[in-house]
Parts: C-alpha cells; structure tokens; sequence
C-alpha cells in the first residue's frame, strides 16, 4: 500500500490536502479530502446578541464576507419577526449580485483560468495569475479593473467592501442617494461588457479545447440543490428551495423547513460536514452506490431554474442546455454555468439600478429582542447558504447551526476527486500534470473551505509528525 499526498491543494480558499491510498497493483483503493483547518463560529457565536450576528460572520471569510452577512441579516430578521422595506430588501440583492461578480471574476481568471489557459500540464511556475498576465495582458489588465470596480460599488453602497456592516436586522442601514446611483450605472456597464466577453471567449477558445476532459473529468451523478422563484426563476437572493433528484424530479419546500429535507453527517476524519437528502434514508458517497448525494453552486442553480430572468443570461442557459441536457452531470461544467451566472448578475445589477425604488429613503424597520428561531438563507456564490439561529428572551443567542455552500458539496466534491484519481493514475504511474488534473476537480467547485470548517466534540484532531534530518518519519504525535 502507497500513500500519494497532495499538499496544499493550490488555488482555493482556505487549506486542504488530497490523500490517494494506491493499492498493491498501484492504483486508487481511495482517495479523500482532508479539510485541515478549523473555525468555531457555531460554538462562539452562542451568548451573543443577535443583532451582531451579521457584523460577526463576515469575518467567517473574507473572499466572500457578503454571503454571510446577507444570510445572518435574513435570519435576524426572522428572530425579530420584520420584513425589510422594499428598497432596504432591494439594496441587499444588489450587493448580492456585486458580490457574485467579484467571485465569479476572481475564481475564473485567477483560480481556475490558468489549468485551461496555460494547460494543465504546464509549469507550476506559470500555471497560475502570473502566467495569465503574461500570455493576455490586456484582458488581465481589464479583469483586475473591473474586481476593482465591483469593490468600489460596494463601498458606494455601504461603505465597506470587505467585512461589510451595512445590512443589518429589518433592512439596510443607509439609503443609496441618487448621484450614487448614476455613478454605480456607469461601473455596472462596464460589468456587464467583461462578463459578455468572459462567455464568448471561453466559448470559443477554452471550453470546445477541453470538451473531452470536460467529459471524463470528476463525473459523477448526483441530485442538486438551489433557490428560485415561485415561478421557477433563478434566484440569488430570495425563494424557495428545489431539491433535484438525479433524474430531474424535484421537491420545493420553503428554506425555514430545510430539516425536513436535509440532514447532516459526520466523518473522523474531515472538520466539514457533510449534509444529504434525508429522503434517501441513509448516507453513502460510495461512488459505485452513492446515496442522498446532492450539489449546489453554479451547474446545480442552472439545473434547478426553470429559466433566468435576464435575457442574455437566459440565452447561454438555453444554449447550455440543448448541449448537455438537464440535469448536467459533468463536474467541470461548473465553469460554464459559472460565466452565465456572472452574466445573469451583471444584468440583474443593471436591472436593480434602473429601478426608481433603489433610492427610496425608508430602508429599514425598528426591531425589538424577543424569543424566537430565525432561519436565513441566500445563495453565495459557492452554493445554497443557510444560517439558523435561536434566542431567549433577551435576544441573546442560544444555538447556532450554519449550512455553508462547500458543506452542501463536502462528500461531492469527494466523490469528483476520487473518480479523477482512479481515471487517471494506474499501475502506480503519475506525474505532477495528472496530480493537477486531481486538483482541477476540487477547483471546479470553488470551494471556501475557512467558511465550511467546524468543531463538534470538543476534541481537536492535531497530530504531529517529527521527521529526522533525512525526511524519515521517526515519530507521529496525536491527541
């Protein structure tokens, strides 16, 4: 028995490593994803008022900060039984697509873009941002411009881009002024010009390269999990949620009753959880029998909308699916729906600045403490995000369960990884390029492990290896 370890993954956020057991023969007997960070939001959070909640979980992560400050503003809301102002509710979703933009830009060109730009063969040294910037530096120049852009329309709104505190329980906290207004349309244009050439280019010059990898890559099969409208629409900000089954067949149920549907397992040995479809009756991601395995994230919002409600968007959509159907399976694929969804939020941008309610001055409702459990839920752009909180009488919070978007795709994305590592290493022999190739599965969903990662027992799995001078293992220590 062989052990290949992949350490760290690269070009995620937060940190993982990949461990592939080879058997006798030299090939995969399994593979998994080791989380190996920690963050105790759900513990520490408990005794705080719950009114900072939505100040207090956007320093859960700062590459999606607006995610969960939006879910902990929805929840809060609930706890304190407030419906937010239209144009309060209105300002949220425009941060929310603002947010989706930055994310979307960051994680194609500076995450994924260099295995497919640069070959996932390439150099290490060049397969990266660096690389990108040398071979196109006009469109880098212009995709670097326009994630400034997307920060500095944050700031507009609500003064901070990073860590924001401007949503807060029943509404917003400022109103957007009329000169803000004008100013932001102008940078939303140029938004929506990089997303329109983003899809065509990758159309072009990426995805028909990579078609057979795209096809063979991480595949497995699986249900999916997202938000739409009471129409079928997608949506990123508000709906209800549509649990799809591998077949297409699907049940909707509103966020509040997501433990009706959705359970959540745990393994030794990862800190993620790793939630399922609780109509399967048992947890398996056993890649022969899987069962109660769903996704989120793009490909599965672009699988559980009936139609996008922005035409440009809804043309790629149906584009997309004369191609590959519906449900779409293929892991890689979550690029493609990636680019529709940067489209669909460049226009739905556009489509909440014209609208003369945005600059209404009522933004927000007074609240008042009482008992109550308050259920929160956005999608982010790595998937279906759910926060759920419960306080007493004064407020004070009494538990905190959070559902993050990479926690939905946990045994997924082990699964994807696992297949990659069996189709691609056999009889011992890889190379860093097929090492890569692991990687890119894990990088087609954009995880946010720092988000994902949580504390159950009270125990901190730590160990400890001591090599000696030659890099032998003399020594291991664990708790």
């Amino acid at each position: 028995m062989k052990t290949l370890v992949i350490q760290p993954v690269s070009r995620i956020e937060g940190h993982a490593k990949v461990t592939i057991q080879l058997d006798d023969t030299g090939n995969v007997a399994d593979t998994r994803v080791n989380v190996i960070e920690l963050r105790g939001f759900e513990k520490f959070c408990i005794g705080r008022p719950v009114e900072e909640m939505p100040r207090i979980v956007t320093r859960i992560c700062g590459v999606c900060p607006w995610s969960h400050h939006l879910a902990a503003s929805k929840a809060a809301d609930a706890v304190f039984g407030v419906e937010p102002p239209p144009a309060g509710r209105k300002l949220r979703e425009l941060c929310n697509s603002i947010a989706f933009m930055e994310e979307h830009i960051l994680h194609f060109y500076f995450l994924a873009g260099a295995d497919f730009l640069m070959g996932p063969d390439a150099d290490p040294a060049v397969r990266n941002i660096i690389g990108i910037v040398e071979k196109m530096p006009d469109v880098a120049r212009q995709v670097v411009r326009v994630r400034h852009l997307c920060a500095k329309m944050l700031e507009i709104i609500s003064g901070k881009a990073i860590h924001p505190e401007a949503s807060v329980p029943g509404g917003f906290s400022r109103p957007l002024l009329p000169a803000e207004r004008d100013q932001l349309r102008k940078m939303a244009e140029e938004c929506l010009e990089l997303a329109k050439f983003s899809i065509k280019f990758a159309k072009e010059n990426i995805f028909p390269q990579y078609l057979d990898m795209v096809k063979s890559l991480g595949v497995i099969e699986t249900g999916f999990l997202g938000t739409v409208t009471e129409d079928g629409a997608l949506n990123l900000y508000d709906g209800k949620l549509r649990l799809m089954s591998k077949d297409g067949s699907y049940v909707e149920f509103p966020y509040e009753r997501y433990t009706d549907y959705i359970a959540e397992h745990i393994e030794p040995w990862s800190y993620l959880k790793f939630p399922y479809d609780k109509r399967a009756g048992a947890f398996s991601m056993d890649l022969e029998h899987p069962n109660g395995i769903y996704r989120v994230n793009t490909l599965a919002r672009m699988n559980v909308c009936d139609y996008i409600d922005t035409p440009l968007a809804q043309a790629e959509l149906e584009e997309f699916r004369k191609t590959f159907g519906r449900p779409a399976q293929l892991t890689l694929l979550y690029h493609w729906a990636r680019l529709i969804e940067l489209l669909y939020n460049a226009e739905n941008v556009i489509r909440l600045l014209d609208d003369p309610e945005i600059t209404n001055t009522e933004t927000r409702k007074k609240v008042e403490p009482r008992a109550a459990r308050g259920i929160g839920c956005v999608e982010a752009p790595r998937g279906t995000l759910i926060h759920d909180y419960t306080t007493d009488d004064n407020g004070i919070l009494t538990n905190v369960n959070l559902i993050v978007a990479t926690t939905h795709n946990n045994a997924a994305m082990n699964m994807s990884v696992k297949q990659a590592a069996r189709s691609l290493i056999r009889d011992g022999k890889y190379d860093q390029g097929i090492l890569n190739r692991v990687e890119m599965a894990i990088r087609a969903y954009d995880p946010c492990l720092s988000c994902a990662t949580h504390k159950f027992d009270g125990t901190l799995a730590v160990r400890i290896d001591i090599y000696d001078h030659e890099g032998r293992l003399i020594d291991s220590l664990a708790n």
